[in-house]
């Protein structure tokens, strides 16, 4: 399998991660990383982990044009397939940029796997929606990382399924067994109010200003690299407390202290599709969890009371003031049943399901995508690559 993604590996451990974690144990998953430029030249770092995963690096020179840069990509890509002796693969991506060095492939099965609407997000390329039109003529097989995305994309390919993201609760859980305290959390006071994860212009700084300000007794802590968006943006208050990135295996022991998590996203066109990865993580570590009202987090979390919803200052901290007086074993009751039917072995499971039958349609000539081949024959690239 060669996975194009938009996300580093070793960035923040999300959905990517999970899904293709899962899928190097059963086959050699070549997770092809964005171009890292530099003083280099062209060349290709392979870093190979356990069972069968390879985080492949593109290392390009600077300066390169647009098209400089896809040749440069095309060729270091044809170079992995060689080296590799790849024939044949599944080709998954995460982001349709990479049709533009990839589309010579010929692979068996091409999925697209839509975790969010990336046109939508702050310098998002101007060609995104384009590619991701042909990707969606290409693909055999569409997921979306959520309900709402789902809807949006289910009329724009046969083969749409929601798969939103799920949880390691195993993972999670330690969160609950009293971890030690990690040293940069340990003179924050309480009550302490917490968030990880990307700190982007999908959160509402405004938001968790005003509430910052109205308790100056409660401390917010903020765990989670800061990209994309100026830092002196996040409110620069004495209670807020931004502690940067930190390796997901530690997680647990930040939240496992605080009183509360929180989600508090603006309501954009970023967050309009969203479906919060760390809304289980959270409620897997036991922690009540206060957020603004994104679609996929008022149904099903809101609707079944697993949540606090709230976009206000007032009533943010009001719902947080509830939070703070629950009781919470009651609630860790109703969360976790509902827990242990959205593992990330169980998604799996039911993704690589599709990708077979998928695989098998192709394998005996049924139902192939026309689009997809009709496109396929029409390439250039896939012309020359053949002769």
């Amino acid at each position: 399998m060669i996975c194009f993604s938009h996300l580093r590996w070793d960035f923040v451990y999300q959905r990517p991660n999970h899904l293709m974690a899962r899928a190097a144990r059963g086959s050699r998953v070549y997770y092809v990383e964005e171009p890292l430029h530099g003083n280099f030249a062209p060349s290709l770092g392979i870093d190979r982990r356990d069972d069968g995963l390879h985080i492949v690096l593109p290392y390009l020179p600077q300066n390169l044009d647009e098209q400089e840069t896809q040749a440069a990509l095309e060729a270091l890509l044809r170079d992995l397939v060689r080296a590799e002796s790849i024939d044949r693969p599944i080709c998954w991506y995460y982001t349709p940029m990479a049709l533009d060095h990839s589309r010579w492939l010929e692979p068996e099965v091409t999925v697209y796997d839509a975790m969010d609407e990336l046109s939508a997000f702050l310098g998002a390329p101007e060609r995104m929606r384009t590619l991701e039109a042909e990707l969606l003529e290409r693909a055999d097989v569409v997921f979306t990382g959520g309900h709402s995305l789902y809807a949006a994309k289910r009329k724009l390919h046969p083969g749409v399924h929601a798969m939103p993201s799920a949880v390691d609760a195993r993972h999670f859980s330690q969160a609950r067994k009293g971890l030690p305290e990690p040293v940069d959390q340990v003179s924050i006071p309480g009550p302490r109010i917490g968030w990880f994860g990307v700190i982007d212009e999908r959160m509402d700084m405004a938001l968790l200003s005003g509430v910052a300000e109205r308790r100056p007794d409660w401390s917010f802590v903020l765990v989670g690299p800061v990209v994309k968006i100026d830092p002196t943006s996040i409110p620069q208050l004495p209670n807020v407390h931004v502690l940067g990135s930190r390796p997901y295996a530690s997680l647990p022991a930040y939240i496992g202290r605080w009183d509360v998590a929180m989600m508090p996203f603006a309501r954009n066109a970023a967050t309009r599709y969203i479906s919060p990865t760390k809304t289980l993580e959270y409620l897997a570590a036991g922690r009540p969890v206060v957020s603004t009202s994104i679609a996929d987090v008022v149904s099903p979390y809101g609707e079944l009371g697993m949540v606090r919803i709230a976009d206000d200052p007032q009533s943010f901290i009001a719902a947080i003031e509830a939070a703070l007086a629950e009781d919470p074993a009651a609630r860790r009751a109703a969360t976790d049943a509902y827990l242990g039917r959205v593992s990330w072995d169980e998604t799996w499971s039911r993704m690589w399901a599709l990708v077979l039958e998928a695989r098998d349609r192709a394998r005996s000539g049924a139902v192939p995508n026309q689009a997809r081949a009709a496109g396929r024959a029409s390439s250039p690239l896939t012309a020359s690559a053949r002769r």
